[in-house]
């Protein structure tokens, strides 16, 4: 299924000023860079932009603020510092918005300069979508280009205000993450193995409906596989579950049964007693968990079954950490997947990760380049994996 937006690529930028969408929600310690994944995978589209004569206003979100003002240390000035280390290029960052300063600093960008806005959600008129944001920030550049694939599924003033005033077109990044997402279902190298993990079957319920639907095989771990084994007639224990959530396990499992899908569960799993004191860590069967005890990963036996079963996979698509991965001591079941799941490219087959906990996780193992494609969005690639439309992309002009 190929991307069917316009892209940079379809306009002529030159000597027009781009207003662009990028994603530089990055994690930062004592006002430093901490992550720079995202920083990185912008680069492709600014670089292309500033070869073709474009000047370049970039605006992103960083963290949760208030949307009252200023909160320095939200401010996006270390990653627009990260920018220029990391390309050797000139940036320019500017601490306001929407008032005059801004204006004045983006009034002053010519040809091929790039100029760096204060975090867009220290005012919250951005995360409402409010016209007059939407207006300010489209009267900033000719053209508007979204290459924020992390933000594409929320419907705010800078991800899809600017569209309604100057035209839309996206980025390289954004081109790439929709191809890759998709095509996994359209038309997946087989076998296709998927692997579904953490917390919550709530959160992820269409998105393992759907991947029953094209996977040939689906492995599930992490806090979700409890109200799974509940769904088996097992007692967990302390465990993470949603007994609300059974009757749509039983229903998911069934599914799997009828369309011949593997649907594989832990057969044991690493225990302990107490979430933040453990003092007890031992392996017990899936159905044997002792009623004073809480399932943290997945165990021995299951790091064999799923490194099995994903050894022999084409297309491997992967969202969700096995355990509480955070924890050194319940780290082994999510690694043993990591490493599985990166022999998968030097097989010559294809690894997705799709975003969240699992990028944290292949990072902290050190893993990240031996994967096929890394996803910037976790919300993002969910939404599409579950089918549904991202209100980013639709407001881009059509192909």
């Amino acid at each position: 299924m190929a991307f069917t937006k316009k892209t940079v690529r379809d306009i002529d930028v030159e000597g027009k000023r781009v207003l662009e969408r990028v994603d530089f929600n990055v994690p930062l310690k004592d006002g430093v860079v901490t992550d720079d994944t995202r920083i990185k995978a912008a680069i492709p589209t600014i670089k292309y932009l500033k070869e073709h004569g474009a000047g370049i206003v970039l605006m992103s979100h960083l963290g949760r603020p208030k949307g009252d003002g200023p909160e320095p240390e939200l401010s996006l000035k270390p990653a627009a510092e990260k920018l220029a280390e990391l390309t050797g290029y000139d940036v320019k960052f500017v601490d306001d918005t929407y008032g005059e300063k801004a204006a004045a600093a983006v009034a002053a960008v010519k040809p091929g300069d790039i100029l760096v806005l204060e975090n867009v959600r220290f005012d919250k008129r951005e995360k409402k979508n409010d016209p007059e944001i939407a207006k300010k920030l489209a009267s900033y550049g000719d053209i508007f280009v979204l290459d924020a694939f992390g933000t594409a599924h929320r419907a705010q003033g800078s991800v899809v205000g600017p569209a309604a005033y100057i035209p839309a077109v996206a980025g390289f990044l954004l081109e790439k993450e929709v191809d890759t997402l998709t095509s996994i279902f359209a038309e997946p190298e087989r076998p296709f193995v998927a692997i579904v993990g953490g917390s919550k079957v709530s959160s992820k319920i269409t998105v393992l409906d759907r991947l029953i639907d094209s996977a040939d095989t689906l492995i599930v771990g992490g806090g979700m596989a409890y109200t799974f084994f509940l769904a088996k007639g097992y007692t967990v224990g302390t465990s993470l579950q949603e007994p609300d959530y059974v009757d749509e396990a039983k229903k998911l499992l069934d599914k799997a049964k009828d369309k011949g899908v593997k649907l594989l569960l832990p057969l044991d799993n690493v225990v302990t007693d107490d979430f933040d004191n453990p003092t007890v860590k031992e392996v017990v069967d899936s159905d044997k968990i002792p009623d004073d005890r809480m399932g943290m990963d997945i165990g021995t036996k299951t790091r064999e079954l799923y490194a099995d079963a994903i050894k022999g996979a084409k297309t491997v698509f992967w969202n969700g950490p096995m355990g509480v991965f955070e924890k050194d001591e319940f780290a082994d079941g999510t690694k043993a997947v990591a490493e599985a799941v990166a022999e998968v490219k030097a097989n010559g087959g294809t690894s997705i990760i799709g975003g969240g906990d699992s990028v944290a996780a292949i990072n902290k193992f050190g893993l990240a380049p031996k994967m096929s494609w890394i996803s910037t969005g976790g919300g993002a690639s969910m939404e599409l994996v579950e089918g549904k439309a991202l209100p980013g992309v639709e407001a881009l002009l059509d192909a």
